[in-house]
């Protein structure tokens, strides 16, 4: 049913419940599990590193949590494959999902609140552009 299923990650714990949910339900259907993160290269720290090494420790950074999310989603028995790009989150995440020709699309609920509910959010602007079906998962408990 759900043979390619990609989440949206960014380290947070609230993530961690996507990635998890989203790893069950591409074990159910005996699918392949795409990661993706988007970053803002210049939202990460290279305070004390090195000029000549500061992209190395964005991308080792980024890496590191990739990893750390697809360790916890292989112990459904799913194959992970991981993803980072930058720019609009709900953009790259869409993309690669049309890239991919996913089935299913895994966001959390975080930021779908308040303010953020009627001003868009990346849950919202998922739903909205996906060429797949997207489920949005309870990730506040």
């Amino acid at each position: 049913m759900f043979s390619v299923v990609v989440v949206g990650a960014d380290g947070s714990e609230t993530s961690k419940r996507a990635v998890e949910a989203a790893a069950q339900l591409a074990a159910m259907s005996k699918g392949t599990l795409h990661v993706v993160t988007v970053y803002d290269p210049k939202d990460l720290s290279t305070r004390g590193v090195p000029t000549e090494f500061q992209s190395l420790s964005r991308d080792g950074e980024i890496d590191a949590m990739l990893q750390v999310h697809a360790f916890a989603a292989q112990k459904f028995g799913v194959e992970v494959v991981t993803h980072k790009s930058t720019g609009d989150p709900a953009d790259a995440i869409v993309k690669v999902a049309d890239d991919l020709k996913a089935d299913l699309i895994v966001v959390g609920n975080r930021g779908m609140q308040g303010v953020r509910r009627v001003l868009g959010s990346v849950p919202n602007s998922v739903a909205h552009q996906a060429n797949c079906s997207v489920a949005i998962i309870d990730t506040t408990s």
